[in-house]
Protein backbone atom coordinates (compact mmCIF):
# COMPACT_ATOMS: atom_id res chain seq x y z
CA UNK A 1 0.00 0.00 0.00
CA UNK A 2 2.73 2.19 0.66
CA UNK A 3 4.48 1.30 -2.56
CA UNK A 4 1.11 2.49 -4.22
CA UNK A 5 1.16 5.58 -2.25
CA UNK A 6 4.39 6.93 -3.37
CA UNK A 7 3.95 5.84 -6.80
CA UNK A 8 1.33 8.16 -7.09
CA UNK A 9 2.69 11.07 -5.85
CA UNK A 10 5.17 10.84 -7.74
CA UNK A 11 3.31 10.29 -10.59
CA UNK A 12 1.27 13.40 -9.40
CA UNK A 13 4.62 15.38 -9.92
CA UNK A 14 4.96 14.62 -13.46
CA UNK A 15 3.63 16.97 -15.95
CA UNK A 16 2.31 15.42 -19.09
CA UNK A 17 2.08 17.85 -21.88
CA UNK A 18 -0.50 16.59 -24.10
CA UNK A 19 0.00 16.85 -27.96
CA UNK A 20 -3.64 17.26 -29.40
CA UNK A 21 -3.30 17.14 -33.56
CA UNK A 22 -6.39 18.35 -35.71
CA UNK A 23 -5.91 15.59 -38.69
CA UNK A 24 -8.45 14.69 -41.86
CA UNK A 25 -8.66 12.48 -44.43
CA UNK A 26 -9.12 13.21 -48.58
CA UNK A 27 -12.06 12.32 -49.82
CA UNK A 28 -11.73 13.45 -53.24
CA UNK A 29 -9.01 14.53 -55.49
CA UNK A 30 -9.89 16.79 -58.86
CA UNK A 31 -7.30 18.54 -61.04
CA UNK A 32 -5.23 20.16 -58.60
CA UNK A 33 -8.16 20.39 -56.24
CA UNK A 34 -9.09 18.01 -53.40
CA UNK A 35 -11.98 17.59 -50.65
CA UNK A 36 -11.10 16.62 -47.12
CA UNK A 37 -13.31 15.44 -43.90
CA UNK A 38 -12.06 16.59 -40.60
CA UNK A 39 -10.42 19.48 -39.71
CA UNK A 40 -13.21 21.09 -37.88
CA UNK A 41 -11.38 24.20 -36.71
CA UNK A 42 -8.89 24.93 -40.06
CA UNK A 43 -8.98 28.69 -40.86
CA UNK A 44 -9.31 29.66 -44.52
CA UNK A 45 -6.36 29.62 -46.56
CA UNK A 46 -4.30 28.23 -44.34
CA UNK A 47 -1.71 25.73 -45.07
CA UNK A 48 -2.42 22.30 -44.97
CA UNK A 49 -0.05 19.33 -45.23
CA UNK A 50 -0.33 15.95 -46.86
CA UNK A 51 1.66 13.13 -44.49
CA UNK A 52 2.23 10.48 -46.98
CA UNK A 53 3.79 13.13 -49.60
CA UNK A 54 4.73 15.91 -47.68
CA UNK A 55 2.80 18.18 -50.42
CA UNK A 56 1.37 21.33 -48.91
CA UNK A 57 -2.21 22.36 -49.98
CA UNK A 58 -4.05 25.75 -48.81
CA UNK A 59 -7.43 25.67 -47.96
CA UNK A 60 -9.81 27.48 -49.74
CA UNK A 61 -13.82 26.15 -48.98
CA UNK A 62 -14.99 25.88 -45.63
CA UNK A 63 -18.12 23.66 -45.52
CA UNK A 64 -20.10 21.72 -42.51
CA UNK A 65 -19.16 18.75 -43.13
CA UNK A 66 -15.54 19.37 -45.36
CA UNK A 67 -13.26 21.96 -46.50
CA UNK A 68 -11.96 22.26 -50.21
CA UNK A 69 -8.19 22.72 -50.98
CA UNK A 70 -6.25 23.58 -53.72
CA UNK A 71 -2.56 21.21 -54.07
CA UNK A 72 0.49 23.20 -54.14
CA UNK A 73 2.72 20.96 -55.66
CA UNK A 74 2.17 17.59 -58.09
CA UNK A 75 -1.72 16.51 -57.49
CA UNK A 76 -0.91 13.37 -59.04
CA UNK A 77 0.71 11.46 -55.97
CA UNK A 78 -2.30 12.24 -53.59
CA UNK A 79 -4.79 9.28 -53.39
CA UNK A 80 -7.97 9.24 -51.32
CA UNK A 81 -7.78 8.37 -48.02
CA UNK A 82 -4.24 10.11 -47.29
CA UNK A 83 -4.01 11.87 -44.00
CA UNK A 84 -3.82 15.61 -44.01
CA UNK A 85 -2.50 18.03 -40.82
CA UNK A 86 -3.11 21.73 -39.92
CA UNK A 87 -0.04 23.75 -40.81
CA UNK A 88 -1.84 26.76 -38.56
CA UNK A 89 -0.50 29.65 -40.69
CA UNK A 90 -1.79 31.71 -43.20
CA UNK A 91 -0.19 30.91 -46.53
CA UNK A 92 2.85 33.27 -47.26
CA UNK A 93 5.97 33.77 -49.58
CA UNK A 94 9.30 35.08 -49.20
CA UNK A 95 10.17 38.12 -49.42
CA UNK A 96 13.35 40.42 -49.47
CA UNK A 97 16.27 42.27 -50.82
CA UNK A 98 17.32 38.98 -52.56
CA UNK A 99 14.97 38.34 -54.32
CA UNK A 100 15.62 40.81 -56.68
CA UNK A 101 16.89 39.58 -60.16
CA UNK A 102 15.63 36.02 -59.59
CA UNK A 103 13.15 33.95 -61.50
CA UNK A 104 10.64 32.44 -58.49
CA UNK A 105 7.71 30.68 -58.17
CA UNK A 106 4.72 31.79 -56.24
CA UNK A 107 6.05 30.81 -52.98
CA UNK A 108 9.03 32.56 -53.60
CA UNK A 109 11.08 29.39 -54.50
CA UNK A 110 13.68 29.62 -57.30
CA UNK A 111 13.09 28.57 -60.49
CA UNK A 112 16.66 29.93 -61.96
CA UNK A 113 18.92 27.16 -60.92
CA UNK A 114 21.09 29.92 -59.40
CA UNK A 115 20.45 28.35 -55.26
CA UNK A 116 18.42 28.86 -52.41
CA UNK A 117 17.15 32.23 -51.51
CA UNK A 118 18.73 33.06 -48.24
CA UNK A 119 15.75 35.51 -46.56
CA UNK A 120 14.10 35.63 -43.27
CA UNK A 121 11.54 37.72 -44.67
CA UNK A 122 8.26 36.42 -45.10
CA UNK A 123 5.01 38.00 -46.66
CA UNK A 124 1.19 36.74 -46.38
CA UNK A 125 -0.03 36.30 -50.13
CA UNK A 126 -3.41 37.63 -48.97
CA UNK A 127 -3.45 41.28 -47.68
CA UNK A 128 -5.71 43.85 -47.08
CA UNK A 129 -4.93 47.13 -49.19
CA UNK A 130 -4.38 50.57 -47.21
CA UNK A 131 -6.92 52.75 -45.98
CA UNK A 132 -8.18 55.90 -47.29
CA UNK A 133 -6.13 57.42 -44.38
CA UNK A 134 -3.16 56.05 -45.58
CA UNK A 135 -2.92 57.04 -48.78
CA UNK A 136 -2.41 60.27 -51.00
CA UNK A 137 -3.02 60.93 -54.72
CA UNK A 138 -0.91 59.80 -57.15
CA UNK A 139 1.23 63.03 -58.31
CA UNK A 140 4.66 61.64 -59.94
CA UNK A 141 5.14 60.34 -63.45
CA UNK A 142 6.11 56.97 -64.06
CA UNK A 143 7.64 57.07 -67.50
CA UNK A 144 7.00 53.49 -69.86
CA UNK A 145 9.55 55.34 -72.79
CA UNK A 146 6.33 55.38 -74.83
CA UNK A 147 5.82 58.76 -76.50
CA UNK A 148 1.77 58.19 -77.19
CA UNK A 149 0.86 56.57 -73.51
CA UNK A 150 3.64 59.29 -71.78
CA UNK A 151 1.85 62.29 -73.50
CA UNK A 152 -1.87 61.10 -73.98
CA UNK A 153 -2.58 58.77 -71.37
CA UNK A 154 0.01 59.09 -68.42
CA UNK A 155 0.59 56.31 -65.79
CA UNK A 156 1.29 57.57 -61.93
CA UNK A 157 3.35 56.07 -59.43
CA UNK A 158 0.95 54.01 -57.51
CA UNK A 159 -1.97 54.32 -60.26
CA UNK A 160 -4.30 51.04 -61.63
CA UNK A 161 -3.78 51.08 -65.52
CA UNK A 162 -5.41 48.48 -67.36
CA UNK A 163 -3.77 47.08 -70.89
CA UNK A 164 -6.05 45.32 -72.73
CA UNK A 165 -6.67 43.98 -76.54
CA UNK A 166 -7.16 40.96 -78.15
CA UNK A 167 -4.45 38.29 -78.84
CA UNK A 168 -2.26 39.39 -81.65
CA UNK A 169 -1.61 42.81 -80.48
CA UNK A 170 1.50 43.67 -78.22
CA UNK A 171 -0.10 44.68 -74.82
CA UNK A 172 2.44 42.20 -73.04
CA UNK A 173 5.80 43.81 -75.36
CA UNK A 174 4.77 47.13 -74.12
CA UNK A 175 3.99 46.39 -70.26
CA UNK A 176 7.86 44.51 -71.23
CA UNK A 177 8.85 48.44 -72.53
CA UNK A 178 8.23 50.17 -69.44
CA UNK A 179 10.34 47.67 -67.40
CA UNK A 180 13.41 48.69 -69.73
CA UNK A 181 12.65 52.27 -69.37
CA UNK A 182 13.06 51.88 -65.85
CA UNK A 183 16.68 51.42 -66.73
CA UNK A 184 17.30 55.43 -67.23
CA UNK A 185 14.43 56.65 -64.55
CA UNK A 186 16.59 58.64 -62.02
CA UNK A 187 14.44 57.51 -59.06
CA UNK A 188 14.18 53.94 -60.19
CA UNK A 189 11.59 51.63 -58.86
CA UNK A 190 11.52 47.72 -58.26
CA UNK A 191 9.70 46.21 -61.14
CA UNK A 192 8.14 42.68 -60.64
CA UNK A 193 6.96 40.63 -64.03
CA UNK A 194 4.01 37.61 -62.95
CA UNK A 195 3.61 35.85 -66.13
CA UNK A 196 0.22 33.68 -65.47
CA UNK A 197 -0.23 30.22 -67.74
CA UNK A 198 2.45 31.16 -70.12
CA UNK A 199 4.46 28.57 -72.21
CA UNK A 200 8.13 27.95 -70.61
CA UNK A 201 9.77 28.74 -73.56
CA UNK A 202 7.92 32.34 -73.77
CA UNK A 203 8.67 33.09 -70.17
CA UNK A 204 12.59 32.07 -71.28
CA UNK A 205 12.58 34.64 -73.70
CA UNK A 206 10.98 37.30 -71.91
CA UNK A 207 13.51 37.12 -69.03
CA UNK A 208 16.34 36.73 -71.62
CA UNK A 209 15.26 40.04 -73.18
CA UNK A 210 14.86 41.72 -69.41
CA UNK A 211 18.93 40.35 -69.15
CA UNK A 212 20.03 41.67 -72.28
CA UNK A 213 19.11 45.44 -71.21
CA UNK A 214 20.36 44.85 -67.99
CA UNK A 215 16.74 45.18 -66.49
CA UNK A 216 16.71 42.13 -64.17
CA UNK A 217 19.12 44.29 -61.81
CA UNK A 218 16.08 45.66 -60.42
CA UNK A 219 13.54 43.05 -61.78
CA UNK A 220 11.86 39.98 -60.02
CA UNK A 221 9.97 37.41 -62.38
CA UNK A 222 7.25 35.30 -60.26
CA UNK A 223 6.87 32.77 -62.89
CA UNK A 224 3.16 30.15 -62.88
CA UNK A 225 3.63 28.82 -66.61
CA UNK A 226 1.40 26.75 -68.36
CA UNK A 227 3.03 23.94 -66.57
CA UNK A 228 2.63 24.73 -63.48
CA UNK A 229 -0.44 23.55 -61.12
CA UNK A 230 -3.11 25.68 -61.66
CA UNK A 231 -3.31 26.68 -58.02
CA UNK A 232 0.02 28.46 -59.14
CA UNK A 233 -1.91 30.42 -61.64
CA UNK A 234 -4.52 31.59 -58.82
CA UNK A 235 -1.78 32.44 -56.91
CA UNK A 236 0.84 34.38 -58.89
CA UNK A 237 -0.64 37.36 -59.20
CA UNK A 238 -1.33 38.10 -55.15
CA UNK A 239 2.51 36.81 -54.45
CA UNK A 240 3.80 39.22 -57.49
CA UNK A 241 2.17 41.73 -55.14
CA UNK A 242 2.57 40.68 -51.47
CA UNK A 243 7.00 40.92 -53.02
CA UNK A 244 6.05 44.52 -54.18
CA UNK A 245 4.56 45.17 -51.34
CA UNK A 246 7.49 44.72 -49.00
CA UNK A 247 9.60 47.54 -51.11
CA UNK A 248 6.65 50.04 -51.00
CA UNK A 249 6.31 49.75 -46.80
CA UNK A 250 9.79 50.65 -46.46
CA UNK A 251 9.38 53.82 -48.97
CA UNK A 252 10.25 53.07 -52.31
CA UNK A 253 8.39 52.88 -55.35
CA UNK A 254 7.47 49.45 -57.32
CA UNK A 255 5.97 48.51 -60.71
CA UNK A 256 3.76 45.21 -60.92
CA UNK A 257 3.01 43.66 -64.37
CA UNK A 258 -0.05 40.84 -64.52
CA UNK A 259 0.30 38.83 -67.38
CA UNK A 260 -2.26 38.45 -67.51
CA UNK A 261 -5.53 38.12 -65.44
CA UNK A 262 -7.67 36.49 -68.07
CA UNK A 263 -5.97 33.26 -67.23
CA UNK A 264 -5.94 34.34 -63.71
CA UNK A 265 -10.07 33.78 -63.78
CA UNK A 266 -9.81 31.09 -65.88
CA UNK A 267 -7.88 29.34 -63.17
CA UNK A 268 -9.85 30.35 -60.49
CA UNK A 269 -13.32 29.13 -62.76
CA UNK A 270 -12.07 26.20 -62.72
CA UNK A 271 -11.23 26.16 -59.28
CA UNK A 272 -14.49 27.19 -57.88
CA UNK A 273 -16.33 25.04 -60.11
CA UNK A 274 -14.89 21.66 -58.94
CA UNK A 275 -15.32 23.09 -55.28
CA UNK A 276 -19.35 23.06 -56.50
CA UNK A 277 -19.09 27.16 -56.01
CA UNK A 278 -22.42 28.22 -57.71
CA UNK A 279 -21.93 29.53 -61.51
CA UNK A 280 -22.75 32.62 -62.49
CA UNK A 281 -22.14 34.48 -65.78
CA UNK A 282 -19.95 32.69 -68.28
CA UNK A 283 -19.98 29.80 -65.35
CA UNK A 284 -17.54 32.43 -63.36
CA UNK A 285 -18.01 32.17 -59.58
CA UNK A 286 -20.56 35.12 -58.09
CA UNK A 287 -17.19 36.46 -56.46
CA UNK A 288 -15.24 36.67 -59.61
CA UNK A 289 -15.22 40.45 -59.06
CA UNK A 290 -13.64 40.72 -55.44
CA UNK A 291 -10.84 38.66 -57.04
CA UNK A 292 -9.54 41.13 -58.55
CA UNK A 293 -10.78 44.17 -56.88
CA UNK A 294 -8.66 42.46 -53.89
CA UNK A 295 -5.44 42.04 -55.77
CA UNK A 296 -5.76 45.63 -57.50
CA UNK A 297 -6.83 47.83 -54.23
CA UNK A 298 -3.67 47.16 -52.90
CA UNK A 299 -2.06 49.10 -55.47
CA UNK A 300 -1.38 52.90 -54.12
CA UNK A 301 0.09 55.76 -53.33
CA UNK A 302 1.07 55.95 -49.37
CA UNK A 303 1.08 59.25 -47.90
CA UNK A 304 4.72 60.59 -45.95
CA UNK A 305 4.09 59.48 -42.79
CA UNK A 306 3.95 55.47 -44.58
CA UNK A 307 6.99 56.21 -45.81
CA UNK A 308 5.65 57.89 -49.33
CA UNK A 309 6.32 54.56 -51.05
CA UNK A 310 4.13 53.58 -54.06
CA UNK A 311 3.08 50.37 -55.58
CA UNK A 312 1.63 50.63 -59.34
CA UNK A 313 -0.09 47.79 -61.10
CA UNK A 314 -0.46 47.09 -65.21
CA UNK A 315 -2.70 44.43 -64.77
CA UNK A 316 -3.61 42.63 -68.13
CA UNK A 317 -6.64 41.30 -69.77
CA UNK A 318 -7.11 39.90 -73.06
CA UNK A 319 -10.18 40.43 -74.94
CA UNK A 320 -12.23 38.80 -77.58
CA UNK A 321 -12.66 39.69 -81.54
CA UNK A 322 -12.26 43.44 -79.59
CA UNK A 323 -15.36 42.97 -77.23
CA UNK A 324 -14.09 45.17 -74.33
CA UNK A 325 -17.61 44.83 -72.67
CA UNK A 326 -17.06 41.38 -71.68
CA UNK A 327 -17.82 40.34 -68.28
CA UNK A 328 -14.18 39.86 -66.93
CA UNK A 329 -12.67 43.13 -69.10
CA UNK A 330 -15.59 45.65 -67.78
CA UNK A 331 -15.12 43.85 -64.01
CA UNK A 332 -11.70 44.91 -64.06
CA UNK A 333 -12.43 48.31 -66.05
CA UNK A 334 -14.59 49.69 -63.13
CA UNK A 335 -11.51 48.67 -60.39
CA UNK A 336 -8.59 50.00 -62.17
CA UNK A 337 -7.76 54.41 -62.38
CA UNK A 338 -7.66 54.31 -65.99
CA UNK A 339 -7.48 51.47 -69.61
CA UNK A 340 -5.11 51.59 -72.30
CA UNK A 341 -7.39 49.52 -75.61
CA UNK A 342 -5.02 48.37 -77.96
CA UNK A 343 -6.60 48.06 -81.32
CA UNK A 344 -6.50 44.91 -83.33
CA UNK A 345 -7.84 46.64 -86.23
CA UNK A 346 -4.77 49.53 -85.90
CA UNK A 347 -2.35 46.76 -85.40
CA UNK A 348 -2.95 45.25 -89.09
CA UNK A 349 -2.75 48.48 -90.36
CA UNK A 350 0.44 48.65 -88.91
CA UNK A 351 0.17 51.20 -86.33
CA UNK A 352 2.72 50.59 -83.72
CA UNK A 353 1.62 51.14 -80.66
CA UNK A 354 -1.91 50.06 -81.70
CA UNK A 355 -3.47 52.36 -79.01
CA UNK A 356 -7.31 53.25 -79.73
CA UNK A 357 -6.97 56.91 -78.31
CA UNK A 358 -10.99 57.62 -78.13
CA UNK A 359 -10.96 54.23 -76.05
CA UNK A 360 -8.23 54.95 -73.61
CA UNK A 361 -8.50 56.65 -70.77
CA UNK A 362 -6.32 57.99 -67.39
CA UNK A 363 -8.05 59.15 -64.37
CA UNK A 364 -5.20 60.54 -63.14
CA UNK A 365 -4.60 62.58 -66.31
CA UNK A 366 -2.10 65.38 -66.06
CA UNK A 367 -1.30 65.16 -62.34
CA UNK A 368 1.48 62.16 -63.49
CA UNK A 369 3.35 64.33 -65.91
CA UNK A 370 5.94 66.45 -65.56
CA UNK A 371 5.92 70.34 -66.64
CA UNK A 372 7.76 69.41 -69.76
CA UNK A 373 5.05 66.59 -70.96
CA UNK A 374 2.17 68.85 -69.73
CA UNK A 375 3.20 71.82 -71.82
CA UNK A 376 3.14 70.22 -75.04
CA UNK A 377 0.51 67.43 -74.06
CA UNK A 378 -2.77 69.75 -74.13
CA UNK A 379 -1.73 70.92 -77.63
CA UNK A 380 -1.14 67.58 -79.22
CA UNK A 381 -4.50 65.97 -77.85
CA UNK A 382 -6.21 68.85 -79.49
CA UNK A 383 -4.62 68.54 -82.64
CA UNK A 384 -4.94 64.51 -82.57
CA UNK A 385 -8.60 64.99 -81.62
CA UNK A 386 -9.60 66.93 -84.50
CA UNK A 387 -7.93 65.24 -87.04
CA UNK A 388 -9.12 62.16 -85.79
CA UNK A 389 -12.53 64.00 -86.58
CA UNK A 390 -11.57 65.16 -89.62
CA UNK A 391 -10.13 62.50 -91.16
CA UNK A 392 -13.39 60.44 -90.72
CA UNK A 393 -15.34 63.08 -91.86
CA UNK A 394 -13.38 63.50 -94.96
CA UNK A 395 -13.93 60.43 -95.73
CA UNK A 396 -17.28 61.22 -97.71
CA UNK A 397 -15.25 64.40 -99.17
CA UNK A 398 -12.86 64.87 -101.92
CA UNK A 399 -12.00 68.44 -102.00
CA UNK A 400 -11.10 70.51 -98.90
CA UNK A 401 -9.94 74.28 -97.87
CA UNK A 402 -6.61 75.11 -97.29
CA UNK A 403 -6.73 75.25 -93.51
CA UNK A 404 -8.56 72.06 -93.35
CA UNK A 405 -5.89 70.36 -95.64
CA UNK A 406 -2.79 71.97 -93.30
CA UNK A 407 -4.90 70.34 -90.22
CA UNK A 408 -5.25 67.25 -92.20
CA UNK A 409 -1.19 66.64 -93.36
CA UNK A 410 -0.50 67.82 -89.73
CA UNK A 411 -2.61 65.10 -87.68
CA UNK A 412 -0.63 62.80 -90.01
CA UNK A 413 2.51 63.69 -89.33
CA UNK A 414 2.05 63.68 -85.22
CA UNK A 415 0.61 60.25 -85.87
CA UNK A 416 3.50 59.41 -87.80
CA UNK A 417 5.45 60.92 -85.17
CA UNK A 418 3.91 59.02 -82.43
CA UNK A 419 4.75 55.78 -84.18
CA UNK A 420 7.25 53.58 -82.18
CA UNK A 421 8.67 50.16 -82.11
CA UNK A 422 8.33 47.48 -79.30
CA UNK A 423 11.13 47.33 -76.36
CA UNK A 424 12.31 50.48 -77.85
CA UNK A 425 11.81 53.11 -75.00
CA UNK A 426 12.68 56.80 -75.06
CA UNK A 427 13.95 58.96 -72.23
CA UNK A 428 11.12 61.82 -71.30
CA UNK A 429 13.88 64.67 -73.24
CA UNK A 430 13.45 63.02 -76.75
CA UNK A 431 9.86 62.41 -75.72
CA UNK A 432 9.64 66.20 -75.31
CA UNK A 433 11.65 67.22 -78.20
CA UNK A 434 9.67 65.09 -81.04
CA UNK A 435 6.71 66.10 -79.59
CA UNK A 436 7.13 69.55 -79.50
CA UNK A 437 8.37 69.79 -83.15
CA UNK A 438 5.31 68.08 -84.46
CA UNK A 439 2.88 70.25 -82.56
CA UNK A 440 4.71 73.36 -83.32
CA UNK A 441 4.34 73.06 -86.85
CA UNK A 442 8.06 72.32 -87.99
CA UNK A 443 7.14 68.83 -89.77
CA UNK A 444 4.36 70.19 -91.82
CA UNK A 445 7.10 70.51 -95.03
CA UNK A 446 8.87 67.09 -94.18
CA UNK A 447 6.92 64.58 -96.27
CA UNK A 448 5.35 61.60 -94.03
CA UNK A 449 7.98 58.79 -94.93
CA UNK A 450 11.18 61.12 -93.78
CA UNK A 451 9.79 61.85 -90.37
CA UNK A 452 11.47 58.42 -88.42
CA UNK A 453 14.67 59.82 -90.32
CA UNK A 454 14.16 63.21 -89.37
CA UNK A 455 13.49 61.91 -85.42
CA UNK A 456 16.50 59.97 -85.79
CA UNK A 457 18.67 62.93 -86.92
CA UNK A 458 16.75 65.85 -84.76
CA UNK A 459 18.28 63.46 -81.23
CA UNK A 460 21.77 62.77 -82.66
CA UNK A 461 22.12 66.54 -83.73
CA UNK A 462 21.14 67.17 -80.28
CA UNK A 463 23.28 65.21 -78.69
CA UNK A 464 26.07 66.28 -80.45
CA UNK A 465 25.85 69.88 -81.22
CA UNK A 466 23.46 71.38 -77.92
CA UNK A 467 23.45 67.80 -75.00
CA UNK A 468 22.74 71.14 -72.82
CA UNK A 469 18.82 71.11 -73.97
CA UNK A 470 18.41 67.32 -72.95
CA UNK A 471 20.47 67.66 -69.68
CA UNK A 472 18.05 71.08 -68.98
CA UNK A 473 14.44 68.82 -69.71
CA UNK A 474 15.80 65.92 -67.88
CA UNK A 475 17.53 67.50 -65.16
CA UNK A 476 14.61 70.63 -64.39
CA UNK A 477 11.29 68.60 -66.29
CA UNK A 478 10.24 72.00 -67.42
CA UNK A 479 10.25 73.27 -71.11
CA UNK A 480 11.13 77.32 -69.89
CA UNK A 481 11.77 79.99 -72.33
CA UNK A 482 15.58 79.38 -73.13
CA UNK A 483 15.66 75.65 -73.75
CA UNK A 484 12.53 76.20 -76.26
CA UNK A 485 14.67 78.89 -78.40
CA UNK A 486 17.53 76.76 -78.55
CA UNK A 487 15.44 73.81 -78.97
CA UNK A 488 13.24 75.70 -81.58
CA UNK A 489 16.72 76.66 -83.88
CA UNK A 490 17.94 73.48 -83.78
CA UNK A 491 14.52 71.95 -84.84
CA UNK A 492 14.26 74.46 -87.88
CA UNK A 493 18.24 73.82 -88.80
CA UNK A 494 17.42 70.06 -88.93
CA UNK A 495 14.35 70.22 -90.68
CA UNK A 496 15.64 72.10 -93.70
CA UNK A 497 17.54 69.76 -94.47
CA UNK A 498 14.61 67.56 -95.29
CA UNK A 499 12.07 70.65 -96.75
CA UNK A 500 15.24 71.10 -99.16
CA UNK A 501 15.53 67.24 -100.04
CA UNK A 502 11.74 66.98 -100.38
CA UNK A 503 11.60 69.88 -102.54
CA UNK A 504 14.19 68.28 -104.70
CA UNK A 505 12.64 65.18 -104.91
Amino acid sequence: METFEILKKEIEKLEFEGKKEEIGEVFEVKDGVVKIFGLSDVENFEVIKFERTNIEGVVLNLEEDNVGAIVLGDFSKIKEGDVVKRGKRVLSCKVGEKMVGRIIDPLGNPLDGKGEIKTESFSPLEKIGPGVIEREPVNFPLHTGIKLIDALVPIGRGQRELFLGDRITEKSSLALTAILNQKQEPKRPICIYVPIGKKEAEVARTVETLKKAGAMDYTIVVSAPASSPISFWYLAPYAGCAQGEYFMEKGQDVLVIYDDLTKHSYAWRQIALILRRPPGREAYPGDIFYLHSRLLERAAKLNKERGGGSLTALPIIETQAGDITGYIPTNVISICDGQIYFDSSLYLKGQRPEVNIGLSVSRVGSSAQTKAMKKIAATLKLELAQFLELERFLEFIEEVDPETKKRLERGKRIRELLKQEKLNPLPLEKEVAIIYAGVEGFLDKIRLEDIKIFENDLYQTIEIQKPEIFRAIREARDLDLSTKMELDKIIKEVAKRYEVAGDKK
